[in-house]
């Protein structure tokens, strides 16, 4: 049973109001409480660096709980073992004895185990007339008991974060390759474009991965590489599409010569998808729309849009729209502006467009007259959100990098 006494350190050691809450926290462990000392001390171990602690901390944690009788700790029980520094660096796997001292700290700092000194800083238990131990002093585990559902949540969330990264990682690599393969091709088989930019491009995302990765550099590199795969692809699909017409008109324009019929009637095509149909200049108003990029992706290359959201958060795309509205008024864009955006672009592009123009506030004079000249290139296909993104993305990489 906890005694509820808040004591001090012996000797030298300093006491913190931090440790003065813990032991009050200890006394407030619900009646009946109990977990399994192994399956806690397990959450403990895969939540170690959330805890600051190192892999010989959780050896001495190990030599700790191995003191403690029985496999349950019980919120009625004696929580405190009392072993001599000999002891714990025998279960400890011969530790040494200032290795031992600096991760007792440790374990103490993190919130784990508490100190309960006696008199003289030894650590012994007291026994009744019958034999049972009434007190004890030594290292009180009752933390443990305390925060066992607390740690196996931090197991939780750092086996969700690796799980995370694994996928991130993976997914960046499978990204890398195709890019790299595609600009080899492209290269290779002389399609046109800006093959060699686009490739110190690429050059220049795979530097900037660091040699040891955080789930958040990986996914600002995967972003980054996504934006450049898709480009890319932007680029062969319209080349893909040219030649197709261009071989279309070709074949139309000898099946004319070849044909032995004496009709002199120009048939206006139905469909750009039909056979021998040659595109005429109505025809060529009917763009395909841009490409969407992910909402995960654009929240993350302009953060700023997220408070005009409703509730201030974007959960989706409607609330994405819903947003730009709003930031199109405050940053004085024209009610006719907006829509001539929507209308060339589509709503949802229109809307990423604006949200762009947020984030680089600063460096725009007149939005408005920003917004229209981004409208005319996209009805002429010569703007692509791509780009803009990506640069968004290395500046707030940059920028969290250097917090970091």
């Amino acid at each position: 049973m906890q005694s509820g006494n808040v004591t001090t350190p012996f000797g030298r050691r300093p006491m913190t109001l931090a440790l003065v809450r813990r032991q009050i926290a200890t006394t407030e462990i619900k009646p009946g409480k109990a977990a399994d000392k192994w399956k806690v001390f397990r959450d403990a171990s895969k939540a170690r660096e959330l805890l600051g602690l190192q892999a010989r901390s959780l050896t001495v944690l190990d030599a700790l709980l191995s003191f403690y009788p029985g496999n349950e700790l019980r919120q009625d029980a004696l929580l405190v073992v009392f072993p001599s520094n000999a002891q714990l660096t025998l279960r400890a796997h011969g530790i040494a004895s200032a290795t031992l001292r600096r991760h007792l700290a440790l374990l103490v700092e993190a919130g784990l185990i508490v100190r309960k000194d006696s008199a003289n800083g030894k650590r012994y238990a007291r026994k009744d007339k019958a034999g049972e131990i009434e007190g004890a002093f030594g290292f009180d585990i009752s933390p443990l008991l305390l925060r066992s559902e607390e740690l196996a949540g931090m197991a939780q969330q750092v086996a969700a974060d690796r799980a995370a990264f694994r996928k991130a990682k993976e997914s960046l690599t499978i990204c890398r390759r195709d890019v790299r393969k595609l600009i080899t091709v492209a290269i290779q088989e002389g399609a046109s474009g800006d093959w060699e930019g686009i490739e110190e491009t690429y050059i220049g995302l795979v530097s900037r991965i660091p040699r040891s990765p955080t789930l958040s550099s990986i996914r600002s590199a995967l972003d980054e590489m996504e934006l450049l795969q898709h480009e890319i692809v932007n680029i062969l699909e319209i080349q893909h599409e040219d030649g197709n017409t261009s071989t279309n008109a070709a074949h139309n324009e000898r099946h004319i010569q070849n044909s032995k019929t004496e009709s002199c009637y120009t048939f206006e095509p139905r469909s750009r998808k039909e056979h021998g149909a040659t595109l005429v200049d109505d025809d060529r108003t009917k763009r395909e729309p841009m490409r969407i990029f992910p909402l995960g992706m654009v929240l993350r290359a302009c953060p700023e849009i997220a408070m005009y959201g409703p509730g201030g958060a974007i959960g989706g795309w409607r609330d994405m729209m819903s947003a730009a509205v709003v930031v199109r008024s405050m940053l004085g864009i024209s009610p006719s502006a907006y829509q001539e955006a929507c209308e060339a672009m589509g709503a949802e592009c229109a809307a990423v467009a604006v949200a762009c123009i947020l984030e680089r506030e600063g460096h725009i004079t007149s939005p408005g007259g920003y917004l229209r000249d981004l409208t005319r290139k996209a009805a002429r296909d010569e703007f692509s959100l791509g780009p803009m993104l990506m640069a968004l993305l290395r500046a707030n990489g940059s920028d969290d990098r250097r917090v970091g």
